[in-house]
């Protein structure tokens, strides 16, 4: 389990050089192909485990990254990481630098999860009223889920509020009410 306090140290180190060096772009896209191979099982062993000593995990990360064709940076911060043994705690890590990524740039994530697909009216038609209505900044960024258990309409979550608005909800309210 990462140590939020530390990743979030971490993440503000490799966003301010980032900012520094006029790199945010190409890190921004390093850390989202970190973030992707962070999903290998494999991959995921090698950062957890005590038994395999830095000099092996540097020499994987430098194949793995090489091929990847990330920035000198980032190769340079895995490194660190690794030297100062906190590479079990990359993926925190790198998922604190998109939340503060994120907050620079004034982007909002909503997940919006759906009984059936959504189409892109639809979805653009979301973005625009929580703009509009004040409550994400300006550029949001939708993640869909389809969950056919709620029956219809939707249901909204972004920073740490749901919105819910599904059928199953309102039957669920309407259950209660007659209950009572």
């Amino acid at each position: 389990m990462t140590n939020q306090q530390v990743a979030t140290r971490y993440a503000k180190s490799l966003l301010d050089l980032a900012l520094e060096r006029n790199e945010l772009a190409t890190i921004k896209g390093d850390v989202d192909d970190l973030i992707a191979m962070g999903a290998n099982r494999d991959l995921a062993i090698l950062l957890q485990s005590p038994v395999i000593n830095a000099t092996k995990k540097k020499a994987v990360f430098k194949e793995l990254l090489d091929k990847a064709g990330v920035s000198d940076l980032t190769k340079t911060f895995v490194k660190v990481l690794i030297t100062k043994g906190r590479e079990a705690d990359l993926l925190g890590i790198l998922g604190a630098f998109n939340d503060q990524y994120k907050t620079l740039n004034k982007i909002t994530s909503v997940k919006v999860t759906s009984a059936t697909a959504l189409d892109a009216a639809s979805l653009e038609a979301i973005k625009s009223q929580l703009a509009a209505a004040g409550k994400t900044e300006a550029t949001i960024e939708l993640e869909t889920k389809i969950d056919p258990s709620i029956m219809g309409g939707f249901i909204l979550e972004f920073d740490g509020k749901v919105y819910d608005a599904s059928v199953a909800h309102k039957l669920s309210e309407i259950k209660k009410t007659l209950a009572n």
